[in-house]
């Protein structure tokens, strides 16, 4: 007979089987899920993350917008969002804006100006929720906001969400290389797959370049530059949609991450 802590713990093998069971059929009608990460905050990790959806839906795919940042879910106030998720039998039915599908812990706060003060199983519990109970139906991409750093909330994404590949955020400054020098090694440690490097902030105040090099230090794919513009000042819709350079740029970092895709053997609409 086997003791009660075996019995428990074999009801948390079968528990955790089952759940990313769900989640994988849950998930199978996408065909490209693409993580936008970075060693820290501050980067503007939550911006590109919605202008490169934004970009892609303009390209004419399918795109979804998952964000698990859960302490500082803030995409939905890039996507100048209003409308909210339905909930119908017990399925989370994403809000649509700009052609993107959006799911986001902002939505299910009562004050946004509220902190989320919550611990590791918590915050798993939520991000859980999210990918077993969301409908996305069939899209070309799946874009997820992460949480920066490398503690837990990140590694409950990378863990129970299988992704083709992620997109690093940095910016020109060594601080910040170095913070996402150390999520790439996070991303293969776990033998999933570095895209590539985004530099943000590109010109005059912060200087340029770092992220190239970065990018060259770890042998990953660099997607390109972001350029410092007044354009982004413009909150009443995702930049992209408002400035032709920085539709530009973000056309560019679409390519070069469809590239990498190709390389990495996935398929990229």
């Amino acid at each position: 007979m086997p003791t009660p802590q075996e019995t428990a713990r074999l009801e948390q093998i079968k528990r955790t089987w089952q759940q990313k069971r769900q989640i994988t059929d849950r998930l199978g009608k996408i065909k490209t899920k693409v993580g936008v990460y970075s060693g820290k905050g501050g980067v503007g990790k939550t911006t590109v993350a919605v202008n490169l959806a934004v970009t892609l839906a303009n390209q004419g795919s399918s795109v979804g917008l998952l964000d698990v940042d859960i302490d500082c879910p803030n995409v939905t106030k890039v996507m100048g969002m209003t409308d909210k998720p339905d909930y119908v039998d017990g399925q989370i039915i994403p809000a649509e804006k700009w052609g993107v599908k959006v799911v986001s812990m902002a939505f299910f706060q009562e004050n946004p100006d509220e902190a989320i003060i919550w611990r590791g199983p918590m915050i798993h519990n939520a991000i859980s929720q999210f990918l077993q109970s969301t409908d996305w139906e069939e899209l070309d991409y799946l874009i997820v906001d992460l949480p920066p750093g490398t503690s837990d909330s990140p590694l409950t994404v990378m863990q129970n969400l299988p992704m083709d590949g992620f997109v690093v955020v940095s910016t020109p400054q060594d601080l910040a290389n170095l913070d996402a020098k150390r999520c790439i090694n996070m991303i293969r440690k776990l033998n999933l797959n570095v895209l590539g490097v985004v530099e943000n902030y590109t010109g005059e105040i912060f200087g340029q370049g770092g992220g190239e090099k970065l990018a060259k230090e770890v042998e990953a794919p660099f997607l390109g530059d972001l350029a410092l513009r007044s354009a982004y000042r413009d909150s009443s819709k995702p930049t992209t949609l408002l400035d032709e350079d920085v539709e530009d740029e973000y056309a560019a970092v679409a390519d070069a991450m469809k590239k990498s895709l190709k390389e990495f053997g996935s398929e990229a609409a």
